[in-house]
């Protein structure tokens, strides 16, 4: 499921930086926290996939100019639906029925009815006196009394950045609202019977947070004022009292029900990179690839410069510096930090190099699988770090240093910390996720199929890589949903006998699958992202967990144990596989590869409506060779064929296996 922050007209560049910080640090990795505009909350079908809708701090009135009408209209339903709201400082004025702000100042007077109405009272402020637009100058460290029986907290206190928020009069007097924390300084307005911070408000089936502090502020991200020593040392209390904040932002969280970290996990620290193969002169020619056709820079001539990033290149003998996954106080920028680069010309990176994959072993077992192994052979070139950004990122972003690199380099990481998926979906995935992104080339004038059945080729090679792992693991109720996820059982199912009608609600997603193209030259360079659960059980399950269950299964009928899956093992066969049905697909096309696809597949004769269709009922009967469309056949009542055919595209449509729907996202 999806957090959404609103980033538009209304909110601050730092608000939303703090918002996507602080809850990917608390909800990661069982909910993927990604920033939207009013185009996503107008147009998209996001309420289905959503958990939580936050809007951060700034200033309410764009934000009623950018949601007023339809967009409150559909906010209000997701929440009375059972969704959630959280709206920090301008986000609690704007979830409010009234906002009243510096009434009688003739500058900075806001005064108004508000469409959401969650909290039904007033929100009066500033609370504090001094607040400036676009200035600290009326920031302060906020004391709030806690509510510990509604937030099930031991704290009395907690300490918050506060800028300009509100108060919320009178909110003890409202049957749905609940006080979490009030003031305990004196305010510089008229609160009513209660100071009120921070109100819960249950609003149908769902519920709202609105706050007048800023509790999702980390200090460590604020960068002090060389000019504004008061400021300065407000980072510094709010530092000191830092621990009170986490575990409030963290009972709030829990509050609205969300599947919540037991302690904040910080953003790891990047780590370096290795680039290495065991092929002779492979890794030589690719760096005389990019120091002929991007060169370096810097003081030592040592900075290879991406559209996005830049990479400090080291030789491969030298030591690396030893980087641990532990907290670390001073925040970096993993966007923005140079990415120190290990490359092994001569030799490979010995086991110490790296704590999580051993990539000696994994070359040896990639040239098991291959027989021999060649530059093109996908796999052959290892491009690895520990903690990364996002595999994907790194080579689709730095276009002048991808165009250098050859078919076959494969991108993997033990760790990311700005995970990519569809929709720009961001999260910080923690060890236990086998994250890669292929480099493939693909002439332009090839003809034997659309680029677009490379994502269904990539799901093929995943299942196959781990069904073939040795006798009995064909067994793992792991299936292809259309087009390119992957599935695996849901434990409580496991051993039960399943209808067929029922098959779809009783799997959930293990592995996603991101295909992004150039054009460079003639050829297509596609980056074939993955990210597959191996070992973790967050947010759903794992290959590995997968295996256990059907260990035991096997122990009851008197077999032995199938070993688990390491991320070595599992890369080298999925590389194995990807190359051997790539190069069956450029030879044949995809449609050689179909009834492979649709043993692994679930919809063989499934039965779903027809969305925009008036929900006609339909049985999938395939997808077309061409181009990949999905087929589908109208049927009576009785399931008998009516002779109405439909075709359907992978990417212009939402397949909701749960409801059963093909619908065309709204554009």
């Amino acid at each position: 499921m999806n957090v959404l922050v609103y980033s538009g007209p209304g909110t601050t560049p730092d608000s939303v930086k703090h918002c996507l910080e602080s809850l990917r640090r608390f909800l990661s990795p069982y909910y993927a926290v990604v920033s939207v505009d009013t185009r996503t909350l107008a147009k998209e079908p996001w309420a289905s996939k959503t958990s939580l809708l936050v809007l951060p701090g700034g200033a309410d009135l764009p934000v009623c100019k950018e949601f007023n009408g339809a967009v409150n209209s559909t906010i209000k339903d997701f929440v009375k639906k059972g969704g959630k709201f959280l709206g920090f400082c301008a986000g609690g004025y704007y979830g409010s029925s009234k906002c009243e702000f510096e009434i009688g100042n003739p500058i900075m007077e806001v005064s108004g009815p508000r469409e959401l109405k969650f909290f039904p009272g007033i929100a009066r402020g500033a609370a504090f006196s001094g607040f400036q637009y676009g200035s600290e100058a009326g920031a302060k460290l906020a004391q709030v009394e806690v509510n510990k029986q509604a937030l099930e907290l031991d704290q009395e206190f907690s300490y918050h950045y506060y800028n300009g928020g509100s108060t919320f009069v009178d909110a003890d007097k409202y049957d749905n609202v609940e006080v979490l924390a009030r003031y305990t300084d004196q305010l510089s307005v008229d609160s009513g019977s209660i100071a009120a911070a921070v109100v819960y408000c249950k609003v149908g089936e769902g519920g709202a947070i609105l706050t007048g502090t800023h509790p999702e502020y980390v200090p460590e991200l604020m960068k002090k004022d060389l000019g504004n020593s008061q400021y300065n040392e407000l980072i510094g209390n709010l530092l000191q009292t830092n621990e009170s904040r986490q575990h409030f932002l963290r009972a709030l969280l829990v509050k609205l029900g969300l599947k919540v970290n037991d302690n904040e996990l910080v953003r790891p620290r990047l780590t370096p990179l290795t680039l290495s193969s065991p092929i002779p002169g492979n890794i030589s020619n690719i760096l005389d690839q990019l120091l002929a056709n991007v060169g370096l820079s810097g003081d030592d001539h040592n900075l290879l410069v991406g559209n996005q990033d830049t990479f400090r290149l080291h030789k491969g003998e030298d030591t690396q510096n030893s980087h641990q996954l532990d907290k670390q106080e001073e925040f970096e920028d993993p966007d923005t930090v140079i990415k120190e680069l290990y490359v092994y010309t001569d030799s490979l990176p010995d086991r110490k190099s790296t704590s999580f994959f051993d990539i000696p072993t994994y070359f040896r077992l990639l040239q098991e699988n291959y027989g021999s192994l060649y530059r093109a052979n996908a796999g052959s070139t290892l491009l690895y770090g520990e903690v990364v950004t996002s595999t994907s990122s790194m080579l689709d972003k730095n276009f002048n240093i991808l165009t250098n690199l050859p078919s076959g380099l494969v991108c993997a990481a033990s760790v990311q910390v700005s995970g990519r998926g569809r929709g720009g979906n961001i999260w910080i995935n923690p060890p236990g996720v086998l994250a890669s992104s292929l480099v493939l080339d693909l002439p332009t004038n090839y003809t034997h199929a659309p680029v677009v059945f490379v994502q269904y080729l990539t799901s093929l090679a995943v299942v196959e890589a781990v069904k073939n792992f040795g006798q009995g693991y064909e067994e793992l109720p792991i299936k292809i949903k259309w087009p390119n996820d992957i599935y695996a059982i849901k434990p409580e199912y496991f051993g039960r006998e399943i209808h067929k009608d029922d098959i779809e609600p009783s799997y959930v997603k293990i592995s996603g699958i991101l295909v992004n193209t150039n054009v460079i030259e003639n050829k297509y360079k596609i980056i074939v992202g993955t990210g597959i659960n191996l070992f973790n059980a967050a947010p759903t399950t794992s290959i590995n967990s997968t295996i256990e269950l059907l260990n035991t299964l096997r122990n009851k009928r008197g077999e032995s144990s199938l070993p688990l899956i390491t991320q070595e093992e599992l890369l080298a066969k999925y590389m194995f596989y990807m190359g051997k049905l790539f190069e069956q697909f450029k030879s044949l096309g995809f449609g050689s590869l179909l009834p492979l696809y649709y043993k692994h597949w679930f919809h063989t004769d499934q039965i779903v409506r027809l969305q925009d269709h008036g929900l006609i009922k339909a049985k999938i009967t395939g997808i077309t060779e061409d181009f990949g469309l999905l087929k589908a056949e109208a049927i009576d009542f009785y399931n008998r064929p009516t002779g109405q055919k439909y075709l359907l595209q992978p990417d212009g449509n939402s397949f909701d296996m749960f409801k059963g729907l093909i619908s065309r996202k709204q554009v």
